[in-house]
């Protein structure tokens, strides 16, 4: 794993190594949101905010040449499928997560209308009562 430094990026080629660094991060983040380790989603999606951040505030000053271009180019191109696949997965989870919400809800709900005193009406007679009385009681 790459560890980026603190110190101020003033090469092309450290532009084109913070991108394989982040790739590499995205990767981990990916990897996590398959696994379900949402702590550990939660912990390199932090750092991979702080240093998207760091990253603009050096990047704009530097020109590229043609080669650390086509090398960015390639890296955000794979970022973003990953954050594509990462996007989809947490999509599926907070959908999964809502439908269990929506579930404990309506559960919740039911056991409070049974603990509440709620009455059985019996319409029995006034079905039966119903039927008797022909098509146009209906």
């Amino acid at each position: 794993m790459m560890k980026l430094s603190q110190a101020p990026i003033e090469t092309p080629q450290q532009v084109v190594e913070y991108y394989e660094a982040l790739l590499a991060r995205s990767g981990r983040m990916l990897q996590a949101a398959q696994e379900g380790d949402w702590e550990t989603l939660l912990d390199e999606q932090s750092h991979y905010v702080i240093e998207i951040d760091r990253l603009s505030q050096y990047e704009p000053e530097l020109e590229l040449d043609e080669s650390c271009r086509d090398s960015k180019s390639a890296l955000v191109e794979r970022i973003l499928e990953q954050d594509m696949e990462l996007r989809q997965l947490l999509e599926a989870k907070r959908d999964t997560l809502g439908e269990l919400i929506g579930s404990s809800q309506r559960k919740r709900d039911l056991g409070k209308a049974y603990q509440s005193g709620g009455r059985v009406v019996d319409a029995s007679e006034r079905f039966i009562a119903t039927l008797n009385a022909g098509p146009t009681a209906r």
